[in-house]
């Protein structure tokens, strides 16, 4: 039995129809452009094919159901020598996109000598996206409200996990790197690359954990920490996030005969802090954010102390959103959760956000991961990352807060590799910058760096 999917819902104008199913024979995968087969992608990309591999529903059935991991290719435009497998992250992202962009990035030169794969990971887009209506709920500073949106986030995961319990049961980082293991079978690879980012970090861990034997080269970019807890994640982004605001004054400080907020840090602090008494969130919104935004950011929280208004600011992102892709709230609610030894009940998780709050004051109140996990089902099985031999390359950011520097610290402790250090705040950069030519050369030669990289300016 092969399940093809339970629903492949529109997002951002980009779900794919269904394909002809893909088996893994002699003569390789079933591959069909992505353009033929896949709801709104650019009819003008011949170059990137798309099929499908079963693998196990339940890894500890290998003979029972199926269902259908969704993948992609951009082939080698030279001599090929391997593929390298990749992931954007989320949890919960699509990764179909990422060959394409990848290839058009300044990372693009591994696809010279490589093949680039991508793939939606269980649970994502097509390969057996849940059709569970899930409330994804955002921090809220009223006790009731955040504790009925709790409540309501809770019933609707119970709702799904009853539903298709051996399913979610099986949304876990050990069993996706499972499947990229199938991937690499399917592709007829002995050894496959890897470059993940983000969450994609971890499974690339996971993968080489398992199945170090099989991993060519392996780069991770904005590394996750080794052990899963989404307390910590809050906590740590909250402190990364407190500790940019105080950059941001000591920025601002250095800056004084333009902007007229004192010339040290601490006297610049507090007349933000003042502010944000005065304006509440609308302040505090723009008192941790990336440095790419300061000198707007500066001025206008000088025109608001000077009795201005502040202008609405579009939010701008990194990374892949750059083309529309699939995301799965509860696929990312799931791997979090099914993974992570948090609390589930709500008043120790409030507890917490209060607690971070008077230890942070201007980021304390942003987390929202540990939330996700109150009321969840399902008994936590924390991450087992090891040791291996093959090449390693690891890339953290200084400065950004949603993958701080400490984890790749930590990281690299726990598995090895080596650490290259990009000096800039913006998640997953690296192949948007100069120094992607040393991801170019990791691949080809499989040599590691320890440089230091300018990063994106601000």
């Amino acid at each position: 039995m092969s399940i093809t999917r339970f629903a492949v819902p529109l997002f951002a104008a980009v779900a794919l129809v269904p394909v002809a199913p893909a088996v893994a024979v002699a003569e390789g995968l079933s591959w069909q452009l992505c353009s033929a087969v896949a709801k709104g992608w650019d009819s003008a990309d011949q170059r990137t094919e798309c099929a499908l591999v079963p693998v196990p529903l339940d890894y500890a059935d290998p003979t029972g159901p199926e269902i259908d991991i969704a993948v992609s290719r951009v082939k080698a435009t030279g001599q090929k020598t391997g593929s390298v497998l990749l992931n954007p992250g989320g949890p919960g992202q699509s990764g179909l996109t990422m060959p394409r962009s990848i290839a058009a990035s300044r990372a693009g030169g591994i696809g010279v000598q490589h093949d680039l794969v991508g793939f939606d990971p269980r649970g994502v887009g097509y390969s057996a996206d849940l059709p569970c209506d899930v409330d994804f709920p955002e921090p809220d500073p009223d006790e009731d409200k955040a504790r009925k949106a709790a409540e309501r986030a809770a019933a609707a995961n119970q709702a799904c996990v009853s539903a298709h319990p051996g399913f979610v049961r099986n949304l876990t980082t050990p069993t996706i790197a499972r499947d990229v293991d199938r991937i690499r079978q399917a592709l007829g690879e002995d050894k496959i690359g890897y470059y993940g980012v983000s969450w994609g970090t971890a499974l690339g861990a996971q993968y080489r954990s398992l199945f170090d034997d099989h991993v060519d080269k392996m780069l991770l970019d904005s590394v996750m920490p080794p052990e899963l807890s989404v307390t910590e994640m809050d906590d740590d982004q909250a402190t990364a996030g407190e500790n940019t605001f105080h950059d941001f004054a000591s920025w601002i400080a250095r800056y004084d005969g333009v902007y007229h907020f004192g010339t040290t840090e601490p006297v610049v602090a507090k007349a933000l802090l003042d502010l944000r008494d005065q304006y509440g969130a609308t302040v505090n919104g723009m008192l941790a954010n990336p440095r790419r935004e300061w000198a707007g950011l500066a001025k206008q929280l000088a025109a608001l102390r000077d009795g201005g208004t502040a202008e609405s600011r579009k939010v701008t992102t990194e990374g892949w959103d750059g083309e529309p892709q699939a995301f799965n709230h509860f696929q990312q609610t799931a791997l979090l959760c099914n993974e992570s030894p948090s609390p589930r009940d709500f008043d120790t998780v409030w507890q917490h956000r209060l607690d971070r709050m008077a230890r942070l004051p201007v980021a304390g109140g942003y987390g929202f991961y540990e939330q996700l996990c109150v009321g969840w089902p399902l008994a936590a099985r924390p991450w087992s990352f090891e040791k291996g031999t093959s090449p390693l390359q690891l890339v953290g950011h200084l400065y950004e807060p949603v993958t701080p520097i400490g984890w790749a610290l930590r990281m690299q402790e726990k598995i090895g590799g080596t650490l290259m250090t990009v000096e800039d705040d913006v998640h997953g950069s690296l192949s948007s910058l100069p120094c992607a030519d040393a991801a170019v050369a990791f691949f080809d030669t499989g040599q590691t760096t320890a440089k230091s990289c300018p990063g994106a300016p601000v």
